[in-house]
């Protein structure tokens, strides 16, 4: 009996009640019907040239762009090579190489435009610095009366004779201030006749008493240039005057020489700020002798304005004057704007070739007391002969019409 209680116990003890579930009455969605896009057939043809491009850039990249660039850029500015001062380069070796020798300037490469718009320099680097107007300039500006009408349609006729040829005209008479204007304010390659500014530059020089006539310079490879002057074929070694350099610049059309003088001064830079002081705008010295590029500048009024202030006491005084008259009245070539003057005319003159630019500029002085400033600038095609034959016969015009 007890045994049979026990197995009961264990019955009930076993069993447990099942709780109702609770009836949730279920809302219907719709189901959004899945459409299966089909994939798309890519042209085998599209997608080789779409790769055969690809690989062609980056190619072109590796071969071309890439080397160029960290050789020129990124080697020299985190892996800079340490480079050795040079006080004369290799025999052989032109001036205007020079550049060659130096590391890569950030400055530059950050501000590219700096190297056309610099005006002034500071501990070696060049700088765009607000003009500043000075209140007593000591050059003086030409007065002009009336425009020499008659004469200007000369030039203008003869020009068209010349259809290669483009050119600048400046004529200033000083009896009455009567002038001729023709494309006189157009920049055009200065070539040789940079060196009347750089000439002028180093007599401001030898009045602020920088340095005397008398200073010597030692000629190296450093300086010797090709081109014009004979200077290049001089033995390294030999002692200068400013003197003998400066005749030698004008006279001669002595590139080296030139070099040396525009060294001497302190660079380009120099000559720059002088000329910016003497309100000169559109002419600048932006490379050393030879300039075959014609990246050097300047234009006809610029020029008159340089050679007008030569007879200006409050510009350049009595000796600087003597000295640079002396010079220019014996200029080898007196094949352009002196070969159509007049018997007895005194020419002082500065004359400038590079083959695409023939350009002469002076004062005539004639024989019967008259004097007047003369400027004329081609361009032509490369040592076209008629570019020698308009500034004659230009020339040749204006002394006809203005010495009478």
């Amino acid at each position: 009996m007890y045994a049979y209680k026990q197995q009961q116990i264990r019955r009930e003890s076993n069993l447990y009640v099942v709780p109702a579930r609770k009836q949730v009455q279920r809302r219907y969605v719709p189901q959004k019907r899945v459409i299966k896009q089909k994939k798309k057939k890519i042209n085998p043809i599209l997608y080789l040239f779409r790769l055969s491009v690809i690989f062609s850039f980056l190619f072109a990249y590796m071969c071309f762009i890439f080397p160029t660039a960290f050789n020129n850029l990124v080697r020299q500015v985190f892996f800079p090579i340490k480079i050795p001062v040079i006080t004369e380069l290799p025999k052989g070796l032109a001036y205007k190489d020079a550049g060659n020798y130096s590391n890569v300037n950030l400055y530059t490469i950050m501000c590219p435009a700096i190297n056309y718009l610099s005006n002034d320099l500071f501990l070696n680097t060049p700088l765009l610095t607000p003009t500043i107007q000075k209140t007593h300039s000591e050059v003086t500006t030409m007065y002009h009366t009336s425009e020499l009408a008659e004469l200007k349609n000369g030039i203008l006729a003869l020009a068209k004779e010349y259809p290669m040829l483009h050119s600048s005209v400046y004529v200033w008479e000083y009896e009455n201030g009567k002038y001729v204007n023709i494309n006189a304010d157009e920049q055009f390659s200065a070539a040789s006749i940079i060196k009347l500014p750089v000439l002028v530059r180093m007599f401001k020089s030898i009045e602020a008493n920088q340095m005397t006539i008398y200073d010597d310079m030692v000629l190296t490879n450093y300086y010797k240039s090709e081109g014009s002057g004979d200077l290049q074929y001089k033995p390294t070694g030999i002692k200068l005057s400013l003197d003998s350099l400066a005749k030698t610049m004008i006279q001669d059309s002595d590139n080296s020489a030139t070099n040396m003088i525009m060294s001497k001064l302190g660079g380009m830079d120099d000559i720059n700020i002088g000329l910016r002081d003497w309100g000169i705008s559109k002419t600048y010295v932006r490379t050393w002798l030879p300039d075959m590029g014609g990246t050097n500048k300047t234009t006809a009024e610029d020029l008159a304005k340089i050679l007008y202030n030569l007879d200006n006491p409050g510009f350049l005084n009595i000796n600087s004057r003597e000295y640079i008259i002396d010079y220019m009245s014996h200029v080898k070539n007196n094949k352009l704007i002196a070969a159509g003057l007049g018997e007895g005319a005194l020419f002082v003159h500065k004359t400038g070739d590079i083959g695409k630019m023939l350009g002469d500029a002076g004062i005539v002085y004639a024989p019967n007391g008259q004097k007047y400033i003369i400027v004329i600038l081609v361009n032509r095609p490369y040592n076209a002969p008629q570019g020698k034959d308009f500034i004659v016969r230009a020339s040749s015009l204006i002394y006809k019409s203005i010495v009478k």
